[in-house]
């Protein structure tokens, strides 16, 4: 299991709105993000997330190509942070970290091994917080996560 955990602003920003922020530092060593990710997260940021920037810029710029500044510099930055996955929600992002072969997961993703950590007792009561809120995410990712939760 990675130790650090570099979270993109999606994840930020939604883990923020059902009052769950907690469970990255929870489940994780250490937690990382880009300042090009605090800025588009807007608001300030707990002091137990580390805010590092790209050493590669070389990379950041090939990057920036396909995808948005934060998802760029969040790709770049798990190069350089050893032990680490990514937090990436957004499709296009992910399939580049695929194709990089860079370790990532969802914030769903988060939140699930909370609950295999003993964090979170059950993910329903999180999901159904996450219903609340404008984030887009299927039924059937629903039930995917509610079943590999034991929860179905």
């Amino acid at each position: 299991m990675p130790n650090a955990v570099i979270a993109d602003t999606s994840c930020l920003i939604l883990l923020t709105k059902i009052n769950e922020l907690h469970l990255l530092p929870a489940v994780y060593t250490s937690a990382y993000t880009s300042p090009e990710i605090a800025k588009e997260f807007g608001r300030q940021l707990p002091d137990w997330l580390n805010i590092q920037s790209v050493g590669d810029k070389e990379l950041l710029q090939k990057l920036i190509v396909l995808l948005d500044i934060g998802e760029a510099s969040a790709i770049a930055l798990s190069y350089e942070i050893k032990d680490s996955i990514l937090v990436l929600d957004d499709l296009m992002a992910r399939r580049v970290a695929q194709n990089m072969k860079v370790p990532f997961t969802g914030t769903f993703g988060v939140i699930l091994k909370a609950k295999q950590c003993n964090v979170v007792s059950s993910v329903k009561p999180i999901l159904e917080k996450v219903r609340t809120t404008d984030f887009y995410f299927s039924e059937s990712i629903y039930e995917t996560v509610l079943k590999a939760a034991g929860e179905w």
